[in-house]
């Protein structure tokens, strides 16, 4: 073999550099599987990153509707306060002497009456029936009036009314006894308690609630109006519509709440005149609408006094803090539907939606949706005498629930 001298120093230098190149054979083989295999390493993440802001949830929507205010009538309250306690309202009863043969003389007298109604429950008042007999009707206090802690307050609603029962079932009693005291239905005694007794016998059935403490007054103005002309007010023994026996109980509210208010009832279907809706409760009672006219011009003072309730003051000790952290939770979720308080009170009278609230429908619903009662029931107060009499109510159907005042 040839090999000339620049082939000899060419070897000489491969020779020398071998290891230099070995190892840089290897470094580029490590590095060439590795390329092949998988991507370098990533770089090692912070272990305490910072949570990426969370996406604020949506507002609720609100939907509501604003209640337009109606004038209501001037009248005196301590004149109204007088009629509610002892007026004759309720112009039907059981013969004052067979009410206190049955029942006893009342020695409580809460309300610091005088003369027969010194002697009964304050839940009854002592009138003279429009024959002139003197009979035991029930009166507001019967569902608007109360204790707390002892104490006896008007306008608070009734919690402790017991509606469990039929409270028609002892009338066949008591149509005996009233017979047989006063010698039969020809008496003038029968037709004094007469208009009482078919009340009584149309409501008992119809109003029977679950529990104890709620109230049927809903039910009560169906049944009633059931049983009466739209425009005379006189009764029908045979009612004009079907009322079925379901019963929806509500809450008596307190009477001072409702100087704020727009429209009456949770469901807001009372607007315009207030005193007339009051006439409301005496349809128990009343021959036609020659009482109910009467009854007009006396409500303007019970609305006089109603307007002049205040809540009773809270009798308790006020956590100071906690009442601090309330009232931010409360300006920051309740203010918009109930209103505020204190030195820049302000109460907005908002309809608000049943999507809105999410509570039971089943009340607003029975007023809201058509039906043979529900169509009924709105005729008669808005084409009949409680519609078109001088200072008239209506009755407004929209559909969801007021958000209450707060006040006690």
């Amino acid at each position: 073999m040839n090999i000339n001298l620049s082939t000899l120093n060419l070897l000489s230098i491969l020779k020398k550099h071998r290891l230099i190149l070995g190892s840089l054979f290897v470094l580029v083989s490590v590095y060439a599987c590795s390329s092949d295999s998988s991507a370098p390493d990533s770089p090692t993440p912070n272990p305490n990153p910072e949570a990426p802001t969370p996406t604020p949830e949506p507002e609720p929507v609100i939907e509501v509707n604003s209640i337009p205010p109606s004038s209501q009538r001037p009248g005196d309250a301590n004149k109204g306060y007088e009629y509610l306690i002892t007026g004759d309202y309720m112009s039907s009863g059981i013969p004052y002497d067979a009410f206190i043969a049955g029942f006893g003389e009342d020695e409580t007298n809460v309300l610091g009456r005088s003369g027969d109604n010194a002697k009964i429950p304050y839940n009854y008042t002592a009138v003279d029936a429009p024959n002139g007999v003197r009979v035991v009707a029930p009166n507001c206090m019967s569902c608007h009036a109360g204790k707390i802690n002892d104490e006896f307050i008007v306008g608070l609603g009734n919690h402790s009314a017991d509606y469990t029962t039929n409270r028609a079932e002892n009338i066949a009693l008591l149509n005996t006894a009233i017979s047989f005291l006063y010698g039969g239905e020809n008496s003038d005694e029968w037709e004094a308690y007469d208009q009482f007794r078919k009340s009584i016998i149309a409501i008992g059935p119809k109003t029977i609630m679950e529990s104890k403490g709620v109230n049927p007054a809903d039910k009560i103005a169906q049944v009633l109006v059931a049983h009466r002309d739209k425009n005379s007010l006189a009764w029908v023994d045979e009612p004009n519509v079907a009322v079925a026996d379901e019963v929806i109980p509500t809450d008596v509210p307190a009477w001072w709440l409702l100087k704020k208010k727009n429209a009456m009832f949770y469901t807001g279907i009372g607007r315009k005149d207030f005193c007339k809706s009051f006439i409301g409760s005496s349809l128990l009672t009343l021959a036609d609408k020659v009482k109910a006219e009467e009854l007009d011009k006396k409500m303007v003072d019970v609305l006089a006094f109603i307007n002049s309730i205040e809540a009773p003051a809270y009798p308790f000790t006020i956590d100071s803090d906690l009442a601090s952290q309330g009232k931010l939770v409360f300006e920051e979720n309740c203010v918009r539907c109930h209103g505020s308080y204190g030195a820049d009170a302000d109460y907005p009278n908002l309809m608000v939606a049943l999507t809105t609230i999410g509570t039971d429908n089943e009340l607003s619903n029975h007023y809201s949706q058509p039906s043979a009662l529900n169509d009924y029931f709105r005729d008669w107060f808005n084409n009949g005498w409680f519609g078109t009499h001088a200072n008239p109510l209506e009755i407004v159907s929209e559909g969801g629930y007021i958000a209450p005042p707060l006040d006690g």
